[in-house]
C-alpha cells in the first residue's frame, strides 16, 4: 500500500521543495520508497510513498509512465486481476517494463480510456495525468477501500491520499465546515464528498472525476450496486460461496512479501484463516484482547489458531490505553468516532511487526446480513427477556426496516436536532440540518426487501464511510497494508442477486458462513455471540478521564460547544456522546489549536 499526491496549478509553478514536504507528511504509508514527477512547465506534479508487495525492484518505482511519457499515474493499491489484464493488454501489443499491477493501469487506460476503472478488481486510489488531452482523473474503488481527497480553487487543485499532506501547504486554509461538524456528530463521520474542511473533498466509493482544462470537474459513478430477488438452494449456495471465497482469498494473498491475518476469532476472519492454511501452512495470526475480560477476543482466537496451526500472536489492552487517542489523531485528520479505532490501531502496530500485509474479514457482514441490527430487534434480545415482553407488554425496539429504524441503530450516542442545539452554541444553530437522516436516505430502497434494504444501506454507509476508513488509517498508521477478501464484485454481486431467504435466517446470523465452518470448530466458537471489534463497556465508561479531558475544553473556548451540555453527559453518564465529543475535542486540539499556536510562534 502507499501514499499518493499530486498538485495542479493553472497560471503560476509548482514549488517542488513544498510538494515533496507534503508527500512526505505519507511517510506512514510508504516507507520503502519515493518519487516525484514534475512537469516540463512545472505546473503538474505527482508524487509517490511506496509500500511494496509486488516486483520489489528499482522498476516498480512511482509515478509510473507509458512509452512515449505522456501518460502519469501514481496510485494507491492492489489490482487483483491485474494478470489477467496484462495477458490482454499484451495480446494488444502493449508492452510492459515491470511486473507490477500498476503499470496494468496505464496501459487500461491507453486502451479503453475510463471504461478501464470498472474492470479493475481490488483496492485501489489513484491520480492520472493525461499530457495529450490535459486532464486529470482521480479514481477511487469500488467499496471505497482506499481514500483519495482533493483541494480545489479557480487557481489550483491538489489531491491526496490523506488531507495532511493537502493541509501541509501553508496557502490551504484550514476552516471548518460547520456543517460538517454538525453532521460529525449525527453519523460518526462526515459524509463524502464532504470533510470536516471547506474546500476539500473526498471521492466517493465508486466513482471519479475528471479534472480538465480551466479546471473544471466532471464526477463520474462508474460502478452501481444491483440487487435482485432470486431464489436458490441453501445448499447449492452454501458450495458456491465456498469457491468464491476461497477463490478470492488465493487472489488476496499474491504478494511478494509474506501474508499474515488478523483473527478476531468471530465467523468472518475464521473463515478467511481456514482458506489461508489450505494455500499455506504456519502464517502469522493476530489477535487483540481487554484485560479482566471473558469475552476478550484473543482468548477464541487462541482455539482458532491451534485448530489451523497458524503462529498467533496476541496482545492484551489496559484502560490506561485510550490515551493513545491523543496520537491517533495525527492519523485521523478528518474525524471518526467509531469506538474501535483505538483496538484497530493496536492490532495493526502488533502485526506490523511480523508482516507488510493481513488478510481482514471486513464487508462479511454486509453481504452476509451478519449485524444485529438486520435482525427484527434492533439489538439482540434472548428469548426470556422476548417471552416476558409479550407477557407483560413491554415496548421493545422493533426493527422496521425503515431509516429511523437504521438511525437508531447507528447513532451509537444519538444527536438528534434537539440535541445538536443542546450541544452546539446558538452562533452554529443555523448549520444544523433539517433532516439528521438525509445521508442515509439517499441510499433507502423501500421496495427492496428487508434486510437488504439495511445491507445496502451498510455497504454506501457503514462500511464505505466509517469501517473501511478507520481500518485504512489505523493499518497505514503502521504502514501495514489490509486486504479484503469478502469485498470481491463477484461475491458481493451474487449476494445481492439473492432472495434474503436464501442467506438470512432469523435463528442463526450469517447461516452460509456458519455452514462453511460448521464441521471445522468448537461448539465454543459456533456458538459465541455477535462482538463488534470493541472492548468491555466499562474501557469507555472512564468518566474520570472524560471529566480531565474535557476540564479546559479547547471546543468550548472556541465557542462551538455548551460547558453545560458536557457537564450533563458526564452526570448522566453518557459515555457514547462523550466519546464524540472528546474524539473532536482532540481532532480540534491537533489540527486547529496546534496550528495558530505554530503560527503564533514564528
Amino acid at each position: 500500500m502507499c501514499g499518493i499526491t499530486g498538485w495542479w496549478t493553472k497560471d503560476y509553478p509548482i514549488n517542488r521543495e513544498l510538494f515533496d514536504t507534503m508527500r512526505d507528511t505519507l511517510t506512514h504509508r510508504g516507507p520503502n520508497g519515493y518519487g516525484s514527477y514534475f512537469s516540463e512547465n512545472n505546473n503538474i506534479a505527482l508524487g509517490h510513498r511506496r509500500l511494496s508487495f509486488l516486483d520489489l525492484s528499482e522498476s516498480g518505482k512511482q509515478p509510473l509512465c507509458n512509452e512515449d511519457k505522456t501518460i502519469w499515474l501514481t496510485i494507491n493499491g492492489e489490482i487483483y486481476n491485474y494478470i489477467e489484464l496484462r495477458e490482454i493488454l499484451k495480446a494488444k501489443n502493449h508492452i510492459f517494463k515491470s511486473d507490477t499491477d500498476s503499470e496494468v493501469v496505464i496501459h487500461a487506460y491507453e486502451e479503453w480510456g475510463t471504461d478501464m476503472i470498472n474492470m479493475l478488481e481490488g483496492m485501489f486510489a489513484f491520480g492520472l495525468w493525461d499530457e495529450k488531452n490535459q486532464k486529470l482523473i482521480l479514481a477511487r474503488d469500488k467499496f471505497g477501500i482506499k481514500p483519495i481527497y482533493y483541494f480545489i480553487d479557480n487557481q489550483q487543485v491538489i489531491f491526496a491520499s490523506e488531507i495532511k499532506a493537502i493541509i501541509k501547504n501553508p496557502d490551504i486554509k484550514r476552516d471548518i465546515d460547520y456543517n460538517s461538524l454538525c453532521e460529525y456528530f449525527i453519523y460518526r463521520y462526515v459524509p463524502s464528498p464532504k470533510t470536516i474542511f471547506k474546500s476539500i473533498y473526498k471521492i466517493e466509493p465508486a466513482h471519479f472525476i475528471t479534472i480538465s482544462a480551466g479546471l473544471k470537474v466532471d464526477k463520474t459513478e462508474y460502478y452501481r450496486l444491483k440487487t435482485d430477488n432470486c431464489s436458490t438452494n441453501r445448499r447449492t449456495l452454501v458450495k458456491e460461496t465456498d469457491k468464491l471465497i476461497k477463490k478470492s482469498v488465493g487472489i488476496h494473498i499474491r504478494s511478494d512479501v509474506k501474508v499474515g491475518s488478523f483473527l478476531s476469532g468471530g465467523y468472518d476472519s475464521t473463515l478467511l484463516v481456514k482458506y489461508f492454511s489450505e494455500f499455506e501452512k504456519g502464517f502469522n495470526t493476530f489477535s487483540l484482547g481487554f484485560e479482566n475480560w471473558d469475552n476478550s477476543e484473543h482468548l477464541f482466537a487462541e482455539t482458532v489458531s491451534k485448530k489451523f496451526k497458524t503462529v498467533q500472536h496476541s496482545e492484551v489492552l489496559k484502560d490506561s490505553s485510550l490515551e493513545i487517542l491523543n496520537d491517533l489523531m495525527y492519523f485521523y485528520d478528518d474525524p471518526i468516532a467509531d469506538i474501535s479505532i483505538i483496538p484497530t490501531y493496536q492490532v495493526s502496530r502488533l502485526a506490523s511487526k511480523y508482516n507488510k500485509t493481513v488478510l481482514s474479514g471486513e464487508g462479511a457482514d454486509e453481504l452476509f446480513a451478519g449485524y444485529t441490527w438486520h435482525r427484527e430487534y434492533l439489538w439482540h434480545i434472548d428469548r426470556k427477556t422476548l417471552k416476558d415482553s409479550k407477557k407483560w407488554g413491554w415496548n421493545l425496539p422493533v426493527n422496521n426496516f425503515d431509516i429511523d429504524s437504521y438511525s437508531k441503530a447507528m447513532a451509537m450516542g444519538n444527536f438528534d436536532t434537539d440535541g445538536l442545539k443542546t450541544l452546539l452554541n446558538p452562533n452554529l444553530h443555523s448549520f444544523i440540518p433539517e433532516d439528521v437522516t438525509a445521508f442515509y436516505a439517499g441510499f433507502y430502497n423501500k421496495n427492496i426487501p428487508a434486510p437488504k434494504r439495511f445491507q445496502i444501506m451498510d455497504i454506501k454507509c457503514f462500511m464505505g464511510e466509517l469501517v473501511l476508513t478507520k481500518v485504512d488509517r489505523a493499518s497505514m498508521a503502521n504502514s501495514l497494508e489490509v486486504r479484503v477478501p469478502f469485498l470481491n464484485s463477484e461475491i458481493c454481486e451474487k449476494m445481492l442477486s439473492l432472495s434474503p431467504e436464501a442467506y438470512f435466517d432469523k435463528k442463526k446470523q450469517k447461516i452460509i458462513i456458519y455452514k462453511l465452518l460448521k464441521k471445522d470448530l468448537p461448539k465454543s466458537i459456533l456458538k459465541r455471540k455477535k462482538q463488534g471489534f470493541t472492548g468491555p463497556d466499562k474501557y469507555y465508561m472512564n468518566f474520570d478521564w472524560y471529566s480531565a479531558t474535557l476540564k479546559n475544553s479547547n471546543l468550548v473556548k472556541a465557542g462551538i460547544i455548551n460547558a453545560e451540555s458536557i457537564k450533563k453527559y458526564i452526570e448522566d453518564k453518557d459515555h457514547w456522546r462523550l466519546w464524540k465529543i472528546v474524539v473532536l475535542e482532540k481532532w480540534f486540539e491537533k489540527w486547529i489549536c496546534n496550528t495558530e499556536k505554530n503560527a503564533l510562534e514564528e
